[in-house]
């Protein structure tokens, strides 16, 4: 079995919710299924570039997944050997809704403190 490069967190807010994972169950077992194997590719060969993962802004990261008939996104930080799932989304626009890389920036903060 090959040793995962980034061990998975997800995100837990002031209240011990976690969004991103509240967010998957949300969807298909289809769609989070898609979404876990390109999480697992990013965990196996970090540190990935285009098309897969791109980099949004310092220690910010969105895995660009491609869904039947829309496009998901999954914006993460990754340090020491951890990524953390910090916000995930359905993409309806070309570009990442600025609300959307607020909110990532904004639990990024939260995890560095």
């Amino acid at each position: 079995m090959i040793t995962p490069v980034l061990q998975v967190r997800f995100y837990i807010s002031g209240t011990g919710t976690e969004p991103v994972r509240d967010w998957l169950k949300s969807l298909s077992a289809t769609e989070r299924k898609i979404i876990g194997e390109d999480l697992k590719t990013v965990q196996l060969g970090w540190p990935l570039g285009m098309p897969l993962v791109r980099k949004l802004d310092k220690d910010l990261w969105e895995a660009r997944i491609h869904l039947e008939g829309k496009i998901a996104r999954v914006l993460f930080t990754a340090n020491e050997g951890v990524m953390v799932l910090l916000h995930g989304f359905i993409k309806k626009s070309e570009k990442t809704p600025k609300e959307d890389l607020a909110l990532a920036k904004r639990r990024l903060g939260e995890v560095r403190s």
